[in-house]
């Protein structure tokens, strides 16, 4: 269960936020600073606030315009799985050169 203290919404889910800790094994920058857009409805926004629901094997990160799912994230032995088929394109912010 995730603390409170990372924003539980009454509606079950936390924000993008909490993708910070299993997206860093996989990416060296933080993604929750990227800005994402989603395959359903073009909605364009940081990764933060996507809504993050971890009540289930892995997290499953929806869009918060319509709920729809942007990506997912499920740790297994040795592997860390990472589908982003909702996702049209994903932005990384990079440090000035």
């Amino acid at each position: 269960m995730i603390p409170a203290e990372q924003g539980v919404a009454d509606a079950g889910y936390v924000d993008g936020n909490v993708l910070a800790g299993p997206l860093s094994e996989v990416f060296v920058a933080d993604v929750t600073v990227a800005t994402s857009q989603c395959v359903h409805c073009g909605c364009t926004g940081p990764v933060a606030r996507l809504h993050v629901y971890a009540d289930a094997p892995g997290l499953v990160a929806r869009c918060q315009s319509c709920s729809e799912v942007v990506l997912r994230i499920v740790r297994t032995k040795g592997a860390v799985w990472v589908d982003m088929r909702g996702t049209v394109a994903l932005s990384i912010p990079l440090e000035a050169e």
